[in-house]
C-alpha cells in the first residue's frame, strides 16, 4: 500500500483566518477531497487534533490498521494533521485513529467534515464528492423576492422519517422518493416553504435528528448526498423555498463524535458548567475557542453553499445565551460582568449571523429562542444578534392554553389571545405550531380542541384563521393540516387514511384555501413585523369572546378587517367599528360549507354598507353576522 505523501490545501492565510476563528470556508480545506498529485489520483486529507501525538487514516483500504498511513502534522502550531493518500477514492470508508499526548488516550473518530457517512448504526466516514447539475437557476435568481421580510411565508416543518413510509416494504422514503410525493404535496398544498427537522447525520433515531454526528453530511437514511440535492432542486423548481434545522448548541458523546476528539475537550467547552447539558445528556460547543466558531460558521456557510438551502432555523438558542440555562444555583458561574450572559455565545451568533447574510443576503436565519431576550432579530449594527426571525413562543403557548378551554369559560380569559400584540412587533416573530407541541402526552393540535368533532374542527379552523391573519410569519407541524388525532410518532408515518373521512377532508381542504388566501393578501404579511400593519377595532368584548382587527399593506385598498368569534354562538347585527366610509364584502370564512363549517355567511347581503354611527373608538361602523366558532374576513369597497 502506498504511503502518505506531504501534500496540503491549506495557504499561510487559510492558517491564520481559522487560527484567528474567521475562516468561514473550512469544509473547502478539512475532510477528505480526492485529488490528483504527481499524476496519480488519491485522497487528501487533513483534521484538527492538537493534543494529538499521532494521527492514522484507517479504513477498508488498510484493514483498519493503525500506523499503516500516518498523517504529517504541519510545522505552524495549528494542530492540523493532513497529507495525501495515492490510490483511495470515492466509496472508501476511513476512521482517524488518534494518539494524545494526554496520557496516551487512543480515540477512533469520524471526520468532522465527512460529505458522506455510513447508514447508523455503522459510524465511519466515506470519501466522497459529487458532480451534481443544478437546475434551480430561476429560484436562485428570484428568491430573494420569495424569502424577503415583506413576502408570505408558510412553513411546513417535516420529519422525512416519519412523514410517509413506504408501507410494502415498512421502510424510509428515499429523497428521490421525496423529491416526488413530498414536492408534489407540499406545491398542492399551497405552502411557500418547507422546513426539515435535522437531515445532518445523527446515531439514534429517536433524537429526531437534534444529536449530530455527521455536521458535513445529509443522513444516509434516505440516500447518497446527490439525491438530497435532487430534492432541494425540486423543491426550488416548484417554487418552495428550503429551511435546514441547524443545532449549533450541543453534540452528543457518541464514541466517534467530537466528544474528547483528541484526547481532550477540544470541541466542547472543558468546564462542565458551560460544557455539558443535563437535560440532554449531551456536549456544549466552546465558543470561546476560535476554531470551533470558524467549524460552526463554516458548516452553516456550507448548507447555503452546497445545497442552496433558503434559510436556517436555528435550535435551542435560549440554551446558548444563558449561563444559567437549566441549572441550579452554584452549578453556572457567572460572566466577567457577574451576568447570566454567555458572552462567546452571544459573540459566535452575530458573527454567525453577520457572516451568513454577508454571503446569501436572500436567505434568512430563524432562531428558536423562548426568553425576552432582546433584539434577537434586530440587526447587529442595531445592538441586535441578528437573526432574520425568531419563534414567537409566547403566543403559541397563551394560544393553545386558550383554545384548550371550553368556549364557555373564554370570556374570563380573554387577555391570553390579546396579549401577543402587546409585544409582537418587538421582534420579527414566527407564529410556530411545531413538532414539540404534539409529543409527550400534548396530544395533537386537534386532540386539543373542546367539544363534539363538529365543534374540534370549528375550533381548529378558526385557531389557523386567527393564526393567518395575525402579525408574523407561520409554521406548521405535518399532519395538523388534515386533522391528526394521534400524536407524532417518529417511527410511524401519519396517518394520511384520515383523508378518507369527511371531517378531515374538508379540514385538509381548508388549510388549503387558507395558504391560498394569505399567499393572496397583501395585507396579510407585507406589514406582518410593524405596527403600521396593526389596528385593533376591539379586543375588550370579553363577554362575546370576540375579537376584531384590520390589517394593513402598502396599499390602503387592499387592508382587510378580521373578526374572531370565539363561541359557538351565531351573532346576527354584531357591530363593530371602522375609520373609513364606504362598505363592506366577506372574502373569507371558516365556517364556510366546504369547509365542513355550518355555512353562516355575510354573502347574502353582497356588500354591507358602512354608517357613520361611531362605534369601538371609530367614526364609523357596521352591522355584520358572526358565525359560530369562527374567523371572518372582509374588504373595504368605496
Amino acid at each position: 500500500m502506498a504511503q502518505v505523501k506531504v501534500y496540503s490545501l491549506f495557504t499561510d492565510f487559510d492558517i491564520n483566518l481559522f487560527k484567528a476563528g474567521k475562516h468561514y470556508r473550512l469544509y473547502e480545506k478539512f475532510g477528505s477531497h480526492i485529488t490528483t498529485v504527481d499524476g496519480i489520483e488519491g485522497t487528501y486529507f487533513a483534521v484538527w487534533a492538537p493534543s494529538a501525538k499521532q494521527v492514522s487514516v484507517i479504513g477498508d483500504f488498510n484493514y483498519w490498521t493503525a500506523g499503516e498511513h500516518q498523517l504529517n502534522v504541519r510545522w505552524d502550531s495549528s494542530g492540523i494533521w493532513e497529507g495525501f493518500i495515492p490510490l483511495v477514492g470515492k466509496g472508501n470508508i476511513y476512521k482517524y485513529k488518534i494518539e494524545s499526548h494526554n496520557n496516551g488516550i487512543k480515540t477512533e473518530k469520524a471526520d468532522p467534515y465527512a460529505r458522506r457517512c455510513e447508514h447508523p448504526p455503522k459510524t465511519a466516514s466515506i470519501i466522497w464528492d459529487d458532480s451534481y447539475k443544478w437546475k434551480d437557476t430561476d429560484w436562485m435568481k428570484k428568491r430573494k423576492k420569495h424569502n424577503a421580510l415583506d413576502a408570505p411565508y408558510s412553513v411546513y416543518e417535516v420529519h422525512l422519517g416519519s412523514w410517509k413510509r413506504h408501507l410494502e416494504e415498512d421502510r424510509f422514503l428515499s429523497y428521490y422518493e421525496l423529491a416526488d410525493d413530498l414536492v408534489t404535496y407540499v406545491k398542492d398544498m399551497n405552502f411557500t416553504h418547507v422546513e426539515l427537522m435535522p437531515i445532518m447525520e445523527y446515531p439514534y433515531d429517536p433524537s429526531w435528528g437534534y444529536q449530530l454526528t455527521g455536521y458535513f453530511a445529509p443522513t444516509s437514511r434516505f440516500g447518497y448526498p446527490e439525491e438530497f440535492k435532487y430534492l432541494v432542486d425540486k423543491l426550488h423548481q416548484n417554487d418552495i423555498g428550503l429551511i435546514l434545522d441547524w443545532v449549533p448548541s450541543h453534540f452528543p458523546e457518541d464514541a466517534h463524535g467530537l466528544g474528547f476528539f483528541d484526547g481532550s475537550c477540544l470541541y466542547e467547552h472543558p468546564d462542565k458548567r458551560k460544557g455539558y447539558h443535563q437535560d440532554w445528556k449531551s456536549l456544549i460547543f466552546n465558543y470561546e475557542r476560535n476554531e470551533v466558531k470558524s467549524f460552526l460558521i463554516s458548516n452553516a456557510i456550507f448548507w447555503m453553499d452546497q445545497y442552496h438551502a433558503d434559510g436556517l432555523r436555528v435550535d435551542a438558542v435560549a440554551s446558548m445565551l444563558f449561563l444559567d440555562y437549566s441549572r441550579e444555583d452554584g452549578d453556572w458561574e457567572p460572566n466577567i460582568y457577574g451576568g447570566r450572559e454567555n458572552l462567546a455565545a452571544i459573540d459566535f451568533l452575530k458573527e454567525l449571523n453577520q457572516e451568513v447574510y454577508a454571503s446569501f443576503p436572500d436567505v434568512q436565519t430563524i432562531a428558536e429562542e423562548s426568553t425576552a431576550f432582546p433584539g434577537v432579530s434586530k440587526p447587529v449594527f442595531l445592538g441586535g444578534l441578528g437573526f432574520g426571525m425568531k419563534w414567537m413562543m409566547g403566543w403559541m403557548h397563551d394560544t393553545l392554553e386558550y383554545f384548550g378551554k371550553d368556549p364557555v369559560y373564554r370570556k374570563y380569559h380573554q387577555n391570553d389571545i390579546t396579549f401577543s400584540l402587546a409585544y409582537a412587533f418587538s421582534e420579527n416573530f414566527m407564529l410556530p405550531l411545531s413538532h414539540d407541541e404534539v409529543v409527550y402526552g400534548k396530544s395533537s393540535i386537534l386532540g386539543r380542541m373542546p367539544g363534539d368533532e363538529w365543534q374540534r374542527f370549528a375550533n381548529l379552523r378558526l385557531l389557523f384563521g386567527y393564526m393567518f391573519t395575525h402579525p408574523g410569519t407561520k409554521l406548521v407541524f405535518m399532519g395538523t393540516e388534515f386533522g391528526q388525532y394521534n400524536e407524532w410518532d417518529f417511527q410511524e408515518s401519519l396517518d394520511w387514511n384520515l383523508l378518507e373521512f369527511e371531517p378531515h377532508k374538508n379540514f385538509h381542504n381548508y388549510y388549503k384555501a387558507l395558504n391560498t388566501f394569505y399567499k393572496s393578501t397583501p395585507a396579510l404579511f407585507e406589514k406582518a413585523f410593524s405596527g403600521e400593519g396593526f389596528e385593533w377595532i376591539s379586543y375588550d368584548d370579553h363577554e362575546n369572546c370576540v375579537i376584531s382587527y384590520i390589517r394593513k399593506g402598502y396599499q390602503t385598498e387592499n387592508d382587510v378587517v378580521v373578526v374572531c368569534n370565539f363561541t359557538p354562538t351565531v351573532r346576527e347585527k354584531y357591530l363593530i367599528g371602522l375609520p373609513i366610509k364606504g362598505k363592506l364584502i366577506e372574502i373569507f370564512n371558516s365556517d364556510a360549507k366546504e369547509f365542513g363549517g355550518s355555512g353562516v355567511t355575510n354573502k347574502t347581503k353582497k356588500q354591507l354598507v358602512i354608517s357613520e354611527k361611531s362605534w369601538n373608538g371609530k367614526a364609523y361602523s357596521a352591522e355584520i353576522t358572526l358565525a359560530p366558532l369562527a374567523v371572518t374576513v372582509f374588504q373595504f369597497k368605496s
